[in-house]
């Protein structure tokens, strides 16, 4: 059976149903009043014959008056009273001659003895119970139309006739049931019939209306197909029970294949957003995108640092709301969207000294014409792109470094492990002998011994610095490894008359890194600060986040690094140190690029300056947006998949 034919089907039951019910009720209610009618009708025909009981009571004791004042003579006088008086009986027969729903009529005393009746047979007889109509007419629908329509019975309608507050007489209609069943049933019939009308004329209506309800799906499953033939492609043909000669069966199913192609559609957008924000979030140039009314849909974080303000919420502000035109900056990018003509690389100072470069493009409707879907604004820090070019520049010449130290230390390691022990047999074969020949050989033998042990240890540190790093990365609060560090340098920076002072935020700052590795790479910049205050000073370790990093900032007040060298410091071997090795800010440059993070450093050398010394940066990732750029890449590679 189709679908819809089931819905129609549905709906016209349920029509019926509560056409039904209302009718039920509708029906009950009638029988309901008709009894209430009938008990009504025959309170009055009981009172009638109360009041002319009570007549003939009066006039038959005033005619004779009773022997005595007895209880059994005044009863013996009303009895004869009440049979002697004949607009009483013909009353009483009256309402049996006309009355459609009374069977007999009676006079009984206060203990139910008969003292007049329509029913000879009742005279001097005790009266039988009978059920009360009034407990018919107070009981619910259903017990009133089991009384009225089910097994044959006589019902009661009694009026007492009071002596001194207390019942004396009293007068009862037995009502037959069959009476009332007979005079309901034709208006019974009547209500049926047009209940039965009315739920079929429903039914007809509802069944007429949800197929008009239901014949604008056959146009929107038109409509989906369409759509979805367009996204995905020309689709197989339906097989013969796939349901499609079914409107509502193919709108399921169109449905299901487009929420399908949504949900395919919104892991890539999901993926791509997540690169695309771990982009933006990592990209020193200061990014913003512009509908055509000049709103900001997209903002990267370096943004806040042009406008030297606080990290906001950007997205959605006007480009007035953004740019003050107050500012070098704001006067010039509100200049240059004023133009629309596309700007590249135009220079600006900032009042802090700051050179910055903007770039404008439009970005057209693809149509060829002269519709603007928006604009790419471009902020780029001068200062920013020589640092990035000189830590590319560094890491070119570790790599190099890299690949040489690679080579040679294994070129070099194996001819020097002869040279030893060759030296050692020499040595052997000079043991014992006598003479100032032997032991002038004996002495350069010791001499060439300690240089091949200090050549062994250049190549060995070679071999180290090239040899693959296995990072054992976890989540870590920054602080507890800067707290370590501390800690594990504080005797040695006593002895030197350095004091150390920790900085950081109050909140953890969780970074996914290698701890060993961060530890070393830190040790090496406190040692080379305690190092460079050869008389004591003041050292401090500051941590704070910036946008989506951690930063740590090693500050000391040392002599500073002349402005030349800055370039080469972080060079295999370059070192300012009559003893030192040059090995360990190069090693902690390359700690730093493998976790992901940049390093670099600014110093003053001039004596007279009062911010002498040398700041160190570190910048690391901080854990969720390592976080997220892994989820990322792993949505990527699903929907790739």
């Amino acid at each position: 059976m189709r679908l819809t034919t089931k819905l129609v089907l549905s709906a016209t039951g349920l029509t019926f149903a509560i056409v039904f019910v209302l009718s039920s009720m509708f029906v009950g209610e009638l029988l309901r009043q008709r009894i209430e009618q009938t008990a009504e009708a025959n309170d009055v025909l009981a009172r009638e014959v109360v009041l002319m009981t009570r007549q003939a009571v009066e006039t038959g004791l005033r005619a004779n008056p009773p022997a005595d004042m007895t209880d059994e003579a005044l009863h013996a006088a009303v009895t004869d009273a009440l049979r002697s008086h004949q607009p009483l009986a013909d009353v009483m027969k009256g309402i049996i001659r006309y009355s459609k729903t009374v069977q007999d009529v009676s006079v009984t005393d206060a203990h139910g003895l008969t003292l007049v009746s329509t029913d000879p047979d009742a005279l001097n007889q005790q009266a039988t119970y009978r059920m009360s109509l009034e407990s018919v007419r107070e009981g619910s629908i259903l017990y009133q139309a089991r009384q009225v329509f089910g097994k044959q019975r006589l019902l009661d309608m009694s009026q007492p006739l009071e002596r001194n507050g207390m019942p004396f007489l009293v007068v009862h209609l037995g009502i037959q049931s069959t009476f009332l069943r007979s005079t309901y049933v034709p208006w019974l019939k009547k209500a049926m019939f047009v209940a039965l009308a009315a739920a079929f004329l429903a039914m007809a209506a509802a069944a007429l209306l949800a197929n008009v309800a239901l014949q604008p799906i056959e146009q929107i499953s038109r409509q989906l197909e369409h759509l979805t033939l367009r996204a995905a492609g020309p689709q197989p043909l339906p097989g013969p029970d796939s349901g499609a000669h079914d409107a509502v069966v193919r709108v399921t199913k169109t449905i299901d294949r487009l929420g399908e192609q949504m949900r395919s559609r919104e892991e890539g957008y999901t993926a791509l957003q997540a690169n695309l924000d771990q982009m933006l979030d990592t990209l020193r140039d200061g990014v913003l995108l512009f509908t055509a009314d000049q709103r900001a849909v997209m903002v990267s974080d370096a943004v806040a640092y042009f406008l030297n303000e606080p990290e906001g919420d950007l997205v959605g502000r006007r480009l007035e709301e953004i740019f003050e035109p107050e500012t070098a900056l704001g006067a010039a990018v509100l200049e240059a969207f004023a133009s629309g003509e596309p700007v590249s690389a135009e220079g600006v100072t900032l009042e802090d000294g700051r050179q910055v470069q903007i770039s404008l493009d439009r970005i057209d409707d693809g149509l060829g014409g002269s519709g603007n879907m928006g604009t790419l604004l471009t902020l780029r820090d001068v200062e920013s792109m020589m640092q990035l070019g000189q830590e590319l520049e560094i890491a070119r010449r570790l790599a190099a470094i890299g690949r040489l130290t690679a080579g040679v230390g294994h070129e070099v390691k194996n001819p020097i492990n002869a040279m030893v022990v060759h030296l050692e047999l020499l040595r052997g074969k000079l043991a014992g002998r006598e003479g100032e020949m032997f032991s002038g050989a004996q002495r350069h033998v010791e001499i060439l011994s300690g240089e091949m042990q200090r050549l062994d240890r250049v190549v060995q540190t070679l071999a180290d610095f090239s040899r693959p790093m296995e990072l054992k990365l976890r989540e870590q609060d920054l602080r507890q490894v800067i707290s370590s560090v501390v800690e594990l340098t504080a005797a040695e920076m006593r002895e030197n008359g350095v004091h150390v002072t920790a900085q950081g935020p109050p909140d953890p700052v969780m970074v996914r890194v290698d701890p060993e590795l961060i530890r070393q790479a830190l040790l090496n910049l406190l040692l080379n600060g305690m190092q460079a205050m050869s008389e004591g000073g003041q050292l401090w370790v500051r941590t704070h986040r910036d946008h989506q990093f951690a930063v740590v900032e090693v500050v000391d007040e040392g002599k500073g690094i002349p402005a030349e060298l800055l370039p080469r410091i972080f060079e295999l071997y370059f070192t300012t140190k009559p003893r030192g090795s040059g090995i360990g800010l190069a090693m902690t440059y390359r700690i730093l690029q493998m976790h992901g993070g940049a390093m670099d450093v600014r110093s003053n050398a001039d004596p007279a300056a009062a911010d002498r010394g040398t700041t160190f940066t570190l910048r690391l990732p901080l854990a969720s947006s390592a976080a997220e750029v892994r989820k990322g890449v792993a949505a990527g590679a699903v929907r790739k998949g």
